[in-house]
């Protein structure tokens, strides 16, 4: 941009459009859009939205009207709503409201999704240093330069060791403490929680699932070892951790709250995580893991198929929020993510196809959407190119998604998989700085390639829309 953008401007707009402030329940933001749960979706005019300065689409899902500003732009445009005034609700008045607009499921991946979107930037930054290790200890690379794998200093390995595993030996700690936080408990209280889950007198879950320990026996027969892998029953512990903690606050008298509440909530959580909460959804979470896993090693590559072609379209439910506990629960266990290629060929094959609009397209409005947006698609933010252009026109999101499944056929089929999550496209190179790169980017080119020429081809017929 020639000159830097008013953002306060932008956001007084916006909730102008939306109609106003009393319009607006609360506000929230992800990674690219402007999340508003409305009272009535009704008043807002569209169109007028779309013509706002950034604003690359919007739309309304799962309860929430969505405006998309792109990476970084909407984080500046929500600080600016939040001066305005806008979300004057307290923590239960916003879940209340919350729980109002969309069907259950909707609202379970909207808690998924405000609780695990926190701590994506974490597990980010891991997948890259572990793929940045990866790459710097390759033998063949180490041979170019004259050295061998026993020639790496064991400090060197202890350091990238403490940047690598820190993340997953601690995840239920991140997890607990966004628990607590979102539905309305003391983080810290959460943090201490989370940290007990994975204390060092209880034998790590790596060393009980490999039988090199056994797990601790309470009361004759629970069996109890530690969270260090877990994702799911952190999240429930801190739930119900938040939820102990505010009816305490409600019923101990002032003078004794300071005393009872933490230590009241701490010790339940602990011990519902310890001896019930744990043991029951460390199973469920192991089951989903299992289905995943059984998805992806069908023959033949289906499983990738499947998934690659539909990935794109769960996007739009935003129901693909829910995916991160699966993912994160993969590379706690096993160091490897096969849905991340998978999930970046269906993302680079509606790059493709808005790539095909923007060069095929003979409207001037289009062309300058289509472009930009292909290019934000590379980079993994599919939301510019699949709401204002591909779904616009229909085809072209369909052929882009025939392209994932291309794309995925392909990487399931190779054993392509990742050494983190949340990176995809061309920044998703970073995860596969081992011998894999060739292969991503083969299946990428190919994502991109079938669904580039299949929208040139086939998907550009019919009138444009304005």
């Amino acid at each position: 941009m020639a000159k830097t953008a008013d953002y306060k401007a932008i956001a007084e707009e916006l909730i102008e459009i939306v109609g106003g402030v009393d319009n607006i329940l609360s506000a929230a933001h992800c990674a690219t859009r402007l999340r508003l749960i409305v009272k009535n979706r009704e008043m807002i005019d569209d169109k007028k939205i779309e013509a706002v300065e950034l604003v690359k689409g919007c739309f309304f899902t799962a309860g929430q009207y969505q405006i998309i500003l792109g990476t970084g732009i909407v984080n500046k445009v929500y600080e600016e709503v939040m001066k305005l005034g806008v979300s004057g609700l307290s923590k239960s008045e916003q879940a209340a409201a919350a729980a109002e607009n969309g069907n259950t499921i909707q609202r379970l991946v909207r808690i998924f999704a405000d609780v695990f979107v926190p701590i994506i930037p974490v597990m980010v930054a891991t997948g890259l240093f572990m793929g940045l290790r990866g790459f710097l200890t390759q033998p063949d690379l180490l041979a170019f330069f004259g050295m061998t794998p026993a020639d790496i200093s064991q400090q060197f390995l202890d350091f990238t060791a403490i940047l690598t595993d820190t993340a997953f030996s601690f995840l239920p700690v991140l997890v607990c403490w966004s628990a607590f936080k979102k539905f309305g408990g003391s983080p810290v209280l959460g943090i201490v929680v989370g940290l007990m889950l994975v204390h060092n007198i209880l034998p790590t879950s790596w060393d009980v699932a490999q039988g090199a320990v056994e797990p601790r026996v309470f009361f004759g027969f629970i069996k109890v070892n530690g969270y260090q892998s877990s994702v799911l029953p952190a999240f429930i512990v801190g739930f119900l951790g938040s939820k102990i903690e505010q009816w305490l606050h409600d019923h101990v008298i002032n003078a004794l709250d300071l005393i009872v509440t933490p230590f009241v909530t701490v010790l339940t959580s602990l011990c519902l995580g310890l001896f019930l909460v744990g043991p029951i959804f460390h199973t469920v979470e192991m089951v989903l893991v299992d289905i995943v896993t059984w998805l992806f090693g069908l023959p033949l590559g289906l499983g990738g198929l499947i998934w690659g072609a539909s990935c794109q379209a769960i996007v739009i439910t935003g129901v693909h929020h829910a995916l991160n506990l699966v993912e994160i629960e993969m590379l706690a266990s096993t160091g490897w993510n096969p849905v991340n290629p998978v999930g970046s060929c269906g993302i680079v094959a509606q790059a493709g196809a808005a790539m095909a609009v923007a060069v095929k397209s003979k409207v001037i409005k289009m062309k300058s959407l289509a472009y930009p947006s292909a290019v934000s698609a590379l980079l993994g933010i599919t939301e510019p190119a699949i709401f204002g252009v591909n779904l616009r026109m229909v085809s072209p999101f369909v052929w882009g998604c025939v392209g994932g499944g291309v794309g995925g056929w392909l990487s399931a089929l190779l054993n392509l998989r990742g050494t983190g999550m949340s990176v995809t496209g061309i920044p998703g190179m970073l995860l596969y700085l081992n011998k894999q790169l060739p292969i991503y980017i083969l299946v990428n080119a190919a994502a991109f390639a079938v669904s580039f020429a299949l929208t040139f081809m086939f998907g550009m017929k019919g009138k444009e829309p304005e």
